[in-house]
């Protein structure tokens, strides 16, 4: 799959408040919703100037600085390093098809489709850094749904997912500190996967950051595979 088409889908399923062209560029107006809704992207060859105009364009929004690095980016990755900017949160993207996660039922009372996300959810996104801003982000996807996770009678985690192009991408997966390492975000995958299947989509799709070895080994071990990768570049704070 075109890692083209998989950052397409992150921005119709994850969206900005606003998002623009302007020159060469693709803006994000993110209001707090964090750095993917955020990040200025190329849409060609851009030079130092056109750099200077995003930065401009980005102040004038209230935001710093900020810009996504996908495949094709190199001679601007190499011009933001020559100018301070550090690398941030370089994120792999996976997919899977939604078939091989419907293979068998889910547990009863394991894992379940809700929108919009209940007191109890918002809690737990709160506890992994998942506030209002980042709901908001949620509430402007247009084909969307979260899931709660119950494990062993109580709550186990929760997850967004949204639909585009037929693909069903998966963000802010949060499992409870306590209901790590049981299975929980597995299960909640597959409750996405049947959401997903039944209303088209050919695949599943989610976003880790490198760093987050156990997520990685998760995913991979659930059978997704890598599609293609991004990072971010920052001026340091």
């Amino acid at each position: 799959m075109a890692a083209t088409r998989l950052y397409e889908v992150c921005d119709r399923t994850w969206p900005a408040a606003r998002r623009f062209e302007h020159g060469t560029w693709t803006l994000r107006e993110g209001q707090g919703g964090g750095k993917r809704v955020s990040a200025a992207t190329a849409s060609g060859p851009v030079d130092s100037a056109d750099i200077d105009l995003a930065e401009q364009e980005m102040r004038a929004l209230g935001q710093t600085p900020l810009f996504m690095i996908r495949e094709g980016d190199e001679a601007l990755d190499a011009l933001l390093e020559a100018r301070g900017y550090d690398i941030v949160d370089p994120v792999v993207m996976y997919t899977i098809p939604t078939d091989r996660l419907t293979d068998r039922p889910i547990p009863r009372v394991t894992a379940f489709e809700i929108w919009e996300p209940l007191a109890i959810m918002r809690e737990i996104w709160a506890q992994g850094g998942v506030g209002p801003a980042r709901i908001a982000v949620m509430e402007r996807a247009a084909e969307k749904t979260a899931i709660l996770s119950r494990w062993k009678e109580k709550p186990g985690g929760v997850a967004f997912a949204a639909l585009h192009d037929r693909i069903c991408m998966v963000h802010a997966v949060e499992v409870l500190p306590h209901q790590r390492r049981q299975g929980v975000a597995g299960w909640m995958m597959r409750r996405a996967a049947f959401w997903a299947q039944a209303r088209g989509a050919t695949h599943l799709a989610v976003l880790c950051v490198e760093q987050n070895a156990a997520a990685n080994a998760l995913y991979q071990a659930m059978g997704f595979t890598e599609q293609g990768r991004y990072h971010y570049r920052q001026i340091p704070t």
